[in-house]
C-alpha cells in the first residue's frame, strides 16, 4: 500500500512560516515610536508606543531608554509634535508618571543644512500647535540666516531657543556643533530638546 504525502499541509505550514517572515520583515521596517504625554501614567505610555521599553519601578524616581531607535509623538491634542527617530532618547518618571524627556531627535550627527531643516520644521509645528517662544528677545527662535549660521559654527555659541505650550509644557532646543571622530574633516551638529512642565517663566 502507498501513502500520500500530504502535499496540501506541507505547503499551509510553508505558507505560515513565509507569512511569519513577512510579518516581522514589515515590523523590522516600520519606524519605532514612543507615544506620550508630560504628567501621564508611565504605563499608558507603554501601551501606546510602538517601541519596546522597560517598566517604570513602581514609587521611585528614574528614567528608561527605548530598546531601539524610536521618534517621539507627543500626543496632546491641541499641542502635538513628532520628531525623527532618536538615538539618545530619555523618558524620566516620577511615582509612576512622566515628568519630562530628554532628547536627540536625529540618529546621527548632522550637517548644518540638514540640522537645520530638522530644527526649523520642529519649529514650524510647534507654531502651528499654538506654541510661542519663550523670552524671544534673549532666546529666539532659531532661523536659518547667516548670522545664525556664524552662531552654529561657534563651537562656542552654539543656539538655544525655548517654546512654551502654555502654562501646560515647555520645551527646549539647543543646536550644538559636535566632533564625529567618524567625519573628522566635516562640521557636525547636534539638537538637544528638553520637554516637560514649564520651567523658565516668560
Amino acid at each position: 500500500m502507498r501513502f500520500r504525502r500530504p502535499v496540501n499541509g506541507h505547503r499551509w505550514a510553508c505558507g505560515l512560516v513565509l507569512l511569519g517572515l513577512l510579518v516581522w520583515w514589515i515590523d523590522a521596517q516600520s519606524e519605532k515610536e514612543i507615544a506620550l504625554v508630560i504628567g501621564e501614567p508611565y504605563e499608558d505610555m507603554r501601551q501606546r508606543s510602538s517601541a519596546s521599553i522597560a517598566s517604570a519601578i513602581p514609587a521611585e524616581v528614574s528614567f528608561n531608554i527605548p530598546k531601539s531607535d524610536a521618534r517621539l509623538r507627543f500626543v496632546d491634542p491641541k499641542f502635538g509634535f513628532v520628531t525623527p527617530a532618536a538615538r539618545f532618547f530619555a523618558i524620566f518618571y516620577r511615582d509612576d508618571r512622566i515628568g519630562s524627556v530628554r532628547m536627540s531627535p536625529q540618529i546621527e550627527p548632522l550637517l548644518l543644512d540638514d540640522i537645520l531643516k530638522v530644527a526649523l520644521d520642529l519649529q514650524e509645528q510647534w507654531r502651528q500647535g499654538g506654541w510661542v517662544p519663550t523670552l524671544p528677545n534673549e532666546f529666539p527662535p532659531i532661523a536659518d540666516t547667516p548670522q545664525w549660521r556664524v552662531n552654529l559654527r561657534d563651537v562656542r555659541r552654539g543656539g538655544t531657543t525655548y517654546w512654551q505650550a502654555g502654562d501646560q509644557y515647555q520645551v527646549m532646543m539647543v543646536v550644538h556643533r559636535f566632533k564625529d571622530y567618524r567625519h573628522p574633516t566635516q562640521e557636525r551638529y547636534l539638537i538637544t530638546l528638553g520637554i516637560g512642565k514649564p520651567w523658565v517663566k516668560p
